[in-house]
């Protein structure tokens, strides 16, 4: 059997990030958008994962198009098996990252015992094809929940945390260069463009409001879809990415081994890490690093203020119009019209806003406390995995608050 995975350039990085940004945008469409539920998304993309994952085993060689759309299938399954953890069984950000970094320590300890070899130049038995897909797709679950663990640390913005995994990167290229070892490098590099990826969706279909760009889950996993389609496409005609002979070294390089310079880039990679989780130690204790940091600094308001002295200064008709949105848009999470709930909580962000002029002077300190508990209706309504009883909480918390 020839190698079943493709060559590792610049074409490869591209098109992994690409995969990761629409396996997140897609999943949260259909979670969102179509009203199907985190645990019943998670069975869909489950079966179709089987089903491709049968396809790519059984081809004799790498086929381009197989390939990938694999690797968007196990972006997404990994994706959902992190969130089901996290947003269904209320598992700490913290415990799922190192149940999986275990996990992948085995899975890597076990490969290695068996193969001799991580490479994936290497990639040419059904064994060493096995244990590479399971290593991906424990990599992408590892990558979703220490990027969502990151932001729940420092209290980032999508397009700001694309920095963190992005920088890790280049600092990972640059020891590469430098002669550590390139199946070390490799798969750190892989495990990271998986909060790279998805932050950058993210960041895309974000509303302006959270730090995004606006462009919605939908138009992102289109535009990224069309850009791995071209990719696909562009590589099966090059063959730029086909290996053509496996390296007998199974290093996954061409060049030389050089065992104590492999050893002595080891402690570079420990000072990379080392200043990482600095990194986020410092941004944890600042200010805005909390995840629930913005209700934090609203705790105050909310305390020494009540609902009468909320809506008191304000005109009745426009609290009145306020709290039919907001009722609305309850009626539609509990019915379990998400897509509904997630256009109509949009008239509320646009109402408040129109009002804002005309509200704010009346009282500063009773437009914030509304500002903030709206803040927090529009961030549990948009979530990119939405929990009904955090929704719902919210709703009926302003609800209250307008009387």
């Amino acid at each position: 059997m020839l190698n079943k995975v493709p060559e590792v350039t610049i074409w490869f990085w591209i098109i992994k990030i690409l995969c990761t940004t629409v396996g997140e945008s897609f999943a949260d469409w259909i979670n969102m958008n179509l009203g199907v539920g985190l645990i019943s998304t998670a069975l869909i993309f489950t079966g179709a994962l089987a089903a491709v994952l049968a396809w790519q085993l059984s081809a004799e060689r790498y086929i381009p198009f197989v390939y990938w759309l694999t690797v968007v299938m196990v972006s997404v399954t990994g994706t959902l098996y992190t969130d089901i953890l996290t947003d269904s069984q209320g598992v700490p950000l913290a415990l799922s990252s190192s149940v999986f970094a275990a996990a992948l320590a085995v899975v890597f300890g076990i490969w290695y015992a068996r193969e001799r070899t991580l490479s994936v130049h290497s990639i040419t038995t059904r064994p060493r094809e096995l244990f590479y897909w399971l290593a991906v797709l424990v990599t992408f679950a590892l990558g979703t929940a220490t990027g969502d663990w990151t932001l729940e640390l420092t209290g980032w913005t999508a397009g700001v945390s694309v920095l963190l995994p992005l920088g890790l990167i280049a600092a990972i290229i640059v020891g590469w260069r430098l002669g550590a070892n390139a199946v070390l490098s490799f798969w750190l590099a892989y495990i990271l463009t998986r909060p790279l990826g998805a932050n950058l969706g993210d960041w895309l279909g974000s509303p302006s409001g959270d730090g995004g760009l606006g462009l919605g889950t939908a138009l992102t996993s289109v535009i990224f879809l069309v850009a791995i389609l071209a990719t696909v496409v562009f590589l099966t005609l090059s063959r730029s990415d086909v290996i053509e002979a496996q390296e007998p070294t199974g290093t996954g390089t061409s060049r030389a081994l050089n065992p104590a310079r492999e050893r002595g880039m080891l402690a570079y990679y420990a000072v990379v890490a080392v200043a990482g989780a600095a990194l986020l130690v410092w941004a944890n204790h600042q200010p805005h690093a909390a995840a629930s940091g913005e209700e934090d600094t609203l705790a105050p308001v909310t305390s020494q203020i009540s609902p009468q002295e909320a809506t008191s200064p304000f005109p009745p008709a426009e609290i009145a119009k306020l709290r039919t949105i907001t009722a609305d848009t309850l009626a539609k999470v509990n019915s379990g019209d998400q897509r509904a709930a997630t256009s109509r909580v949009t008239d509320l962000e646009t109402a408040w806003d129109d009002d804002q002029p005309t509200l704010e002077p009346k009282s500063e300190k009773a437009w914030s406390f509304l500002d903030g508990e709206i803040d927090q209706v529009l961030k549990a309504v948009r979530a990119p995995h939405p929990d009904k009883a955090t929704e719902v909480g919210a709703l009926n918390t302003l609800l209250t608050s307008l009387g």
